[in-house]
Protein backbone atom coordinates (compact mmCIF):
# COMPACT_ATOMS: atom_id res chain seq x y z
CA UNK A 1 0.00 0.00 0.00
CA UNK A 2 3.14 2.69 0.94
CA UNK A 3 6.50 2.38 0.59
CA UNK A 4 9.05 4.96 2.08
CA UNK A 5 12.24 4.05 1.15
CA UNK A 6 15.32 6.35 2.25
CA UNK A 7 13.59 9.45 3.09
CA UNK A 8 16.02 12.47 3.88
CA UNK A 9 14.17 15.42 5.41
CA UNK A 10 15.37 18.63 6.73
CA UNK A 11 14.27 21.93 8.43
CA UNK A 12 16.87 24.55 7.60
CA UNK A 13 20.22 22.39 8.43
CA UNK A 14 18.60 20.12 10.73
CA UNK A 15 18.92 16.78 9.38
CA UNK A 16 15.06 15.31 10.81
CA UNK A 17 14.87 12.11 9.04
CA UNK A 18 17.93 10.09 8.23
CA UNK A 19 17.01 7.46 5.56
CA UNK A 20 13.88 6.27 7.10
CA UNK A 21 12.52 3.37 5.07
CA UNK A 22 9.57 1.14 5.36
CA UNK A 23 6.33 -0.21 4.09
CA UNK A 24 2.37 -0.67 4.76
CA UNK A 25 0.84 -3.55 3.82
CA UNK A 26 -2.88 -3.60 2.30
CA UNK A 27 -5.49 -4.10 5.34
CA UNK A 28 -2.98 -3.84 8.38
CA UNK A 29 -2.29 -1.04 10.94
CA UNK A 30 1.39 0.12 10.76
CA UNK A 31 2.61 2.48 14.29
CA UNK A 32 5.07 4.53 14.00
CA UNK A 33 6.22 4.87 17.47
CA UNK A 34 9.27 7.08 19.35
CA UNK A 35 9.72 9.85 21.70
CA UNK A 36 8.82 13.55 20.58
CA UNK A 37 11.34 14.81 18.24
CA UNK A 38 12.61 11.22 16.66
CA UNK A 39 10.46 12.22 13.00
CA UNK A 40 7.18 10.67 13.43
CA UNK A 41 5.22 13.69 12.79
CA UNK A 42 7.57 14.70 10.16
CA UNK A 43 7.39 11.62 8.30
CA UNK A 44 3.40 11.96 7.77
CA UNK A 45 3.75 15.39 6.30
CA UNK A 46 6.57 13.73 4.30
CA UNK A 47 3.78 11.82 2.88
CA UNK A 48 1.30 14.27 2.29
CA UNK A 49 3.19 16.65 0.90
CA UNK A 50 3.52 19.10 3.32
CA UNK A 51 7.75 19.14 3.96
CA UNK A 52 9.14 17.45 0.82
CA UNK A 53 12.50 15.24 1.26
CA UNK A 54 15.29 16.34 0.38
CA UNK A 55 15.87 12.33 -1.24
CA UNK A 56 14.36 9.50 -0.89
CA UNK A 57 11.04 7.80 -2.45
CA UNK A 58 7.47 7.55 -1.55
CA UNK A 59 4.86 5.74 -3.19
CA UNK A 60 1.22 4.40 -2.79
CA UNK A 61 0.18 1.77 -4.39
CA UNK A 62 3.22 1.94 -6.91
CA UNK A 63 2.55 5.58 -7.62
CA UNK A 64 5.50 8.19 -6.90
CA UNK A 65 4.08 11.11 -4.36
CA UNK A 66 7.55 13.00 -3.70
CA UNK A 67 6.84 16.34 -5.70
CA UNK A 68 2.83 16.23 -6.03
CA UNK A 69 0.86 18.98 -4.31
CA UNK A 70 -1.11 18.11 -1.13
CA UNK A 71 -4.34 18.09 -2.69
CA UNK A 72 -3.08 15.66 -5.24
CA UNK A 73 -1.59 13.33 -2.82
CA UNK A 74 -5.07 13.69 -0.83
CA UNK A 75 -7.13 12.88 -4.14
CA UNK A 76 -4.71 9.76 -4.68
CA UNK A 77 -6.42 8.50 -1.86
CA UNK A 78 -4.29 9.48 1.30
CA UNK A 79 -6.80 10.78 4.74
CA UNK A 80 -4.65 12.79 7.04
CA UNK A 81 -5.62 13.57 10.47
CA UNK A 82 -3.41 16.17 11.80
CA UNK A 83 -1.70 16.54 15.50
CA UNK A 84 -3.49 19.49 16.10
CA UNK A 85 -6.77 18.50 14.43
CA UNK A 86 -7.39 21.74 12.24
CA UNK A 87 -10.73 22.12 13.11
CA UNK A 88 -12.91 25.09 11.11
CA UNK A 89 -14.08 27.04 14.49
CA UNK A 90 -17.09 28.41 12.34
CA UNK A 91 -17.96 25.46 10.76
CA UNK A 92 -20.66 22.90 12.04
CA UNK A 93 -19.90 19.22 12.48
CA UNK A 94 -22.07 18.53 9.20
CA UNK A 95 -20.35 21.47 7.45
CA UNK A 96 -16.76 19.81 7.97
CA UNK A 97 -17.82 16.27 6.63
CA UNK A 98 -20.40 18.00 3.86
CA UNK A 99 -16.82 20.11 2.71
CA UNK A 100 -14.45 17.17 3.07
CA UNK A 101 -16.92 14.71 1.05
CA UNK A 102 -15.18 12.31 -1.62
CA UNK A 103 -15.96 9.46 -3.75
CA UNK A 104 -13.40 6.65 -3.47
CA UNK A 105 -12.67 2.85 -3.48
CA UNK A 106 -11.63 3.07 -0.17
CA UNK A 107 -12.89 -0.10 2.32
CA UNK A 108 -16.27 1.02 3.67
CA UNK A 109 -17.45 3.86 1.00
CA UNK A 110 -17.44 6.27 3.95
CA UNK A 111 -20.10 8.70 4.17
CA UNK A 112 -21.87 11.20 6.89
CA UNK A 113 -24.08 8.37 7.98
CA UNK A 114 -21.21 6.43 8.62
CA UNK A 115 -18.82 8.76 11.07
CA UNK A 116 -22.28 9.57 12.75
CA UNK A 117 -22.75 5.87 13.38
CA UNK A 118 -19.27 4.89 14.47
CA UNK A 119 -19.17 8.47 16.73
CA UNK A 120 -22.88 8.73 18.27
CA UNK A 121 -21.74 12.37 19.99
CA UNK A 122 -21.17 13.99 16.43
CA UNK A 123 -24.50 13.31 15.49
CA UNK A 124 -26.16 15.38 18.69
CA UNK A 125 -23.39 17.90 17.85
CA UNK A 126 -24.01 18.22 14.24
CA UNK A 127 -25.44 21.87 13.83
CA UNK A 128 -22.89 23.15 16.80
CA UNK A 129 -19.35 24.77 14.91
CA UNK A 130 -15.62 23.80 15.87
CA UNK A 131 -14.96 26.29 18.37
CA UNK A 132 -17.88 25.15 20.75
CA UNK A 133 -16.74 20.97 20.44
CA UNK A 134 -14.42 19.40 23.44
CA UNK A 135 -10.83 18.08 22.41
CA UNK A 136 -12.66 14.86 22.40
CA UNK A 137 -15.12 15.93 20.03
CA UNK A 138 -12.87 17.95 17.92
CA UNK A 139 -10.45 14.22 17.17
CA UNK A 140 -13.59 12.25 16.94
CA UNK A 141 -14.66 15.22 13.85
CA UNK A 142 -11.03 15.15 12.46
CA UNK A 143 -11.16 11.53 12.17
CA UNK A 144 -14.48 11.82 10.59
CA UNK A 145 -13.30 14.36 7.89
CA UNK A 146 -10.61 11.83 6.78
CA UNK A 147 -12.78 9.36 6.70
CA UNK A 148 -15.09 10.93 4.49
CA UNK A 149 -12.62 11.55 1.69
CA UNK A 150 -12.73 7.64 1.35
CA UNK A 151 -8.97 7.25 1.76
CA UNK A 152 -7.20 3.88 1.42
CA UNK A 153 -4.75 4.93 3.44
CA UNK A 154 -5.22 6.64 6.99
CA UNK A 155 -2.95 8.39 9.00
CA UNK A 156 -3.37 9.00 12.24
CA UNK A 157 -0.94 11.75 13.95
CA UNK A 158 -1.30 11.02 17.74
CA UNK A 159 -4.99 10.70 17.79
CA UNK A 160 -4.94 10.20 21.83
CA UNK A 161 -2.68 12.82 22.65
CA UNK A 162 -4.52 14.95 25.92
CA UNK A 163 -7.48 13.22 26.10
CA UNK A 164 -9.30 11.47 28.79
CA UNK A 165 -9.42 7.35 29.15
CA UNK A 166 -13.59 7.33 28.08
CA UNK A 167 -12.38 9.41 24.80
CA UNK A 168 -9.67 6.98 24.15
CA UNK A 169 -11.58 3.61 24.69
CA UNK A 170 -13.95 5.16 22.43
CA UNK A 171 -11.67 5.91 19.63
CA UNK A 172 -9.54 2.71 19.58
CA UNK A 173 -12.90 1.13 19.55
CA UNK A 174 -13.73 2.91 16.04
CA UNK A 175 -10.01 2.53 15.19
CA UNK A 176 -10.63 -1.28 15.56
CA UNK A 177 -13.57 -1.24 13.28
CA UNK A 178 -12.33 0.40 10.70
CA UNK A 179 -9.31 -2.32 10.55
CA UNK A 180 -12.11 -5.02 10.46
CA UNK A 181 -13.09 -3.00 7.69
CA UNK A 182 -9.87 -3.31 5.87
CA UNK A 183 -8.33 0.40 5.92
CA UNK A 184 -4.64 0.68 6.17
CA UNK A 185 -3.94 2.72 8.47
CA UNK A 186 -0.37 4.22 9.67
CA UNK A 187 -0.55 5.06 13.26
CA UNK A 188 1.46 7.71 14.90
CA UNK A 189 0.99 6.88 18.78
CA UNK A 190 2.89 7.32 22.27
CA UNK A 191 0.17 5.51 23.84
CA UNK A 192 2.15 2.20 23.70
CA UNK A 193 -1.00 0.12 25.04
CA UNK A 194 -3.05 1.72 22.62
CA UNK A 195 -0.56 0.60 19.70
CA UNK A 196 0.03 -2.44 20.92
CA UNK A 197 -3.77 -2.92 20.93
CA UNK A 198 -4.15 -2.44 17.30
CA UNK A 199 -1.02 -2.59 16.00
CA UNK A 200 -0.28 -5.12 13.40
CA UNK A 201 3.80 -3.96 13.10
CA UNK A 202 5.96 -1.31 15.06
CA UNK A 203 8.12 0.89 13.41
CA UNK A 204 10.73 3.16 15.94
CA UNK A 205 12.05 6.08 15.57
CA UNK A 206 15.25 7.23 17.20
CA UNK A 207 16.48 10.49 16.24
CA UNK A 208 15.43 9.93 12.23
CA UNK A 209 16.15 6.20 12.06
CA UNK A 210 14.39 3.66 11.98
CA UNK A 211 15.24 1.54 15.03
CA UNK A 212 13.08 -1.32 15.20
CA UNK A 213 10.65 -2.55 12.51
CA UNK A 214 9.03 -5.96 12.63
CA UNK A 215 5.57 -7.47 14.64
CA UNK A 216 4.55 -5.39 18.01
CA UNK A 217 5.22 -9.11 19.62
CA UNK A 218 8.65 -8.33 18.93
CA UNK A 219 9.77 -5.60 20.29
CA UNK A 220 12.11 -5.52 23.11
CA UNK A 221 11.75 -4.40 26.67
CA UNK A 222 14.59 -2.80 27.19
CA UNK A 223 14.23 -1.03 23.09
CA UNK A 224 10.26 0.21 24.45
CA UNK A 225 12.34 1.17 27.74
CA UNK A 226 15.18 3.56 25.50
CA UNK A 227 12.95 4.54 22.79
CA UNK A 228 9.83 5.29 24.58
CA UNK A 229 10.52 5.73 28.08
CA UNK A 230 7.74 2.83 29.02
Amino acid sequence: MLAVEDLHVFYGESHILQGVSFTVEPGEVCCLLGRNGAGKSTTLKSIVGFVPPRAGRISLRGIPLVGLPTHRVARLGVGYVPEDRRIFPTLTVAEHLRIAARGGNGPGRFGAETVYRLFPRLRARADVPGRALSGGEQQMLAIGRALVGNPTLLLLDEPSEGLGPLVVAEIRHVLAELKGAGLSTLLVEQNLPLARALGDRFILLGKGRVIFAGRAGDLRPEDARRYLGV
